[in-house]
């Protein structure tokens, strides 16, 4: 299983600091949410904060892209030291153009899809993708409730994984603590971001240790990209 911290949940005024935490946790990832203020009502981060970051997480950075214009986005945070990138499956007929280019830069390609959106709107691209992004939680802040609606589909992508043979990672975001990382494990995740219920833990390290067991505990997990 792969835990992966969400830097939206952590000191804003110690970027470095946190992600120099989370690297000492053993995560296997570090999630960043790029949030431009039109695909979703929030503003979060730039490529000057993943440069940043860069420096003091030595493992893999998680890109998630909540942008109306990703394609002028995917260049500037790839040098800035990303190691995937994700968009959204709600950019419709843009969706196979930018995932061929963040595969010819050379990164992990990934797709997000949010709650409202049927989960039969990804299955064209999954051939495509090396993760599969599924919003438990409408994007835009930190600290929302877990959905549980949502829980069909994991089952539904995992099914999916299974039947045609792909190797995708079912990642899931959005009110992820223990209990509900669990629910999600048991219907197919192997992915888990979760921001409040790991950066607000004084013990940082214990607490990924922590959901790493119980979600190992649930179920099986595919090679880490």
């Amino acid at each position: 299983m792969v835990i992966a911290p969400s830097l939206l949940a952590s000191d804003f005024g110690r970027f470095a600091a946190e992600a120099a935490r989370a690297d000492r946790s053993g995560a296997e990832w570090l999630h960043l949410d790029i949030m431009d203020g039109h695909f979703v009502p929030n503003i979060s981060f730039g490529p000057e904060v993943v440069r940043v970051v860069r420096d003091h997480f030595t493992r893999f950075l998680d890109v998630h892209l909540m942008c109306d214009q990703p394609e002028i986005l995917l260049e500037p945070f790839v040098q800035a030291g990303s190691d995937g990138l994700t968009v959204h499956v709600e950019l419709h007929d843009r969706v196979t153009p930018l995932l061929w280019k963040i595969r010819s830069l050379g990164k992990k390609v990934g797709l997000a899809i949010n709650p409202p959106t049927n989960i039969s709107e990804v299955k064209k691209y999954l051939p495509q993708i090396d993760v599969l992004l599924i919003m438990t939680v409408n994007p835009g802040f930190g600290g929302q409730p877990f959905i549980e609606e949502c829980v069909p589909k994991i089952q539904q992508a995992a099914i999916w994984r299974r039947q045609e043979g792909h190797r995708y990672r079912i990642e899931v975001d959005g009110g992820i603590n223990d209990t509900t990382a669990k629910e999600c494990a048991r219907a197919g995740a192997d992915t888990f971001v979760s921001g409040t219920a790991l950066f607000k833990k004084p013990n940082l390290g214990a607490a990924v240790r922590r959901m790493r067991k119980l979600t190992a505990a649930e179920g099986g997990h595919l090679p880490i990209p």
